[in-house]
């Protein structure tokens, strides 16, 4: 009997299809659920990852909300054409924090995990007023909307209560004083950096757009892509073996 017999015969039999279908959803769902119960195992003991500040969050939720994950992945592979071109490959947990992760579909643009002070506040700046500006051969647009636009901080309670809610260690003070913590950290040689900078280590206070007294979506954006791959120290997972 061939193979399209069969299918046939599997095909009028309505009892014996529902049957298959069953098996098949059982050993699909068993595929997709088991792993779930192992993904802390997959996670790296990384002690210096943190969460965002409210600042970084609100840059997170901007950088989302214009789509730029379509072109920008953040998620290198441990293949050496990529960890030569961009750094070390991504660990699980530098996304531990990310809900949703970012690590993007394709490439249009360059990979961004490991962004953060690769260049200056200024470069940023100019490349999201005008990315031919700094790279010529860019097809990125113009984003210079966000210089122009307050950055909205009505929701960054309740945004960080959600995190809290899924896992994000955000402590109730955090929460409380998250506004006046956007303000210190658009704000160069602010008097709460300190501070800022206990709650949330590696945190860097200064005025990211270069728009004194405001905080804008610009300023927001900035300092998310300048934390973006600097929370782990790489000596430490420098595993050669692991590129291929």
């Amino acid at each position: 009997m061939s193979l399209m017999s069969k299918h046939t015969i599997l095909e009028k039999n309505v009892i014996l299809l529902a049957v298959a279908a069953v098996v098949a959803v059982a050993i699909g769902g068993l595929v997709e659920i088991v792993p779930l119960f192992y993904v802390k195992d997959t996670i790296e003991k990384v002690g210096s990852i943190r969460p965002y500040t409210p600042l970084e969050l609100e840059g997170r939720d901007i950088y989302v909300r214009e789509g730029c994950y379509l072109c920008h992945s953040q998620m290198i592979r441990p293949l050496r054409d990529e960890v030569e071109r961009y750094g070390h490959y991504s660990l699980a947990a530098e996304s531990m924090y990310d809900h949703p992760f970012q690590w993007g579909s394709k490439r249009i643009g360059p990979d961004l995990a490991r962004v953060g002070g690769k260049y200056s506040d200024d470069w940023h700046r100019q490349h999201l007023q005008n990315p031919r500006s700094v790279v010529p051969e860019s097809i990125m647009p113009r984003f210079g909307f966000l210089f122009d636009t307050p950055l909205d901080t009505t929701d960054i309670e309740a945004k960080m209560r959600v995190q809290a809610l899924i896992g994000t260690p955000y402590t109730p003070a955090e929460i409380k004083s998250a506004k006046a913590d956007i303000m210190t950290q658009d704000t160069t040689d602010s008097d709460g950096a300190a501070a800022l900078a206990k709650n949330y280590p590696g945190a860097i206070s200064r005025n990211y757009a270069g728009i004194p007294h405001q905080v804008t979506e610009a300023d927001a954006l900035i300092a998310y892509l300048q934390m973006l791959g600097t929370e782990v120290n790489f000596k430490t997972y420098d595993d050669k073996a692991n590129i291929r």
